[in-house]
């Protein structure tokens, strides 16, 4: 290898920013490649996003997603800064899954009630313990990285969406307008598969 080659080589290295920090996942179930993409804003303090949670994503799940016709990405729209923080606790395993997701909201009223912030803070910590999902809780509301991907997540679905409330249903890139409920997502997949 010349000289001027090494020389660049070596500059690459010392003044190029390396990016060693990997990317935070989306929380995702289903196949990437399904037909049927969804994506769905949310506030983890909303009981409308609880409710599908409850009684809309396990129909979903079943009749959908786990045969791979359908694909749920789950945006974070935090409406509120108890939100926000659970939203960087359901992120903070970084692996993509939904299971903390999906146990926070399945579990809202455990763990959204108190005057203040620390409170609600001291709440969501004792619902995350009491399912040992082995995380750092401080760590993980003081992680950056994720309140980043999460605010970006915000500014995306306002940009590119116009979401201004939660939750908001992208089907296939395309704002999902009816009532929220199985069998009106189910006619939208249907003509879609």
């Amino acid at each position: 290898m010349n000289k001027s080659v090494l020389k660049i080589l070596f500059f690459l290295l010392i003044f190029l920013p390396v990016n060693s920090e990997e990317k935070v996942k989306s929380i995702i179930d289903g196949n990437l490649d399904a037909k049927v993409n969804i994506i769905v804003f949310e506030s983890l303090t909303c009981s409308h996003c609880a409710d599908f949670h409850k009684h809309v994503f396990p129909k979903l799940k079943k009749q959908y997603i786990d045969q791979g016709l359908v694909s749920i990405e789950f945006k974070s729209f935090p409406l509120d800064l108890a939100a926000f923080n659970a939203s960087k606790i359901a992120h903070c395993k970084n692996d993509g899954d939904s299971k903390i997701l999906h146990y926070l909201f399945l579990n809202q009223d455990d763990w959204v009630k108190g005057e203040t912030i620390d409170q609600l803070n001291i709440n969501l910590k004792a619902i995350i313990n009491k399912q040992n999902f082995d995380i750092d809780f401080n760590k993980c509301l003081n992680n950056k990285k994720i309140e980043d991907h999460i605010l970006e997540d915000r500014i995306k679905g306002v940009k590119k969406f116009e979401v201004n409330a939660t939750p908001t249903i992208i089907i296939n890139n395309k704002k999902f307008d009816k009532p929220l409920n199985f069998k009106n997502l189910k006619k939208i997949i249907e003509k879609l598969i």
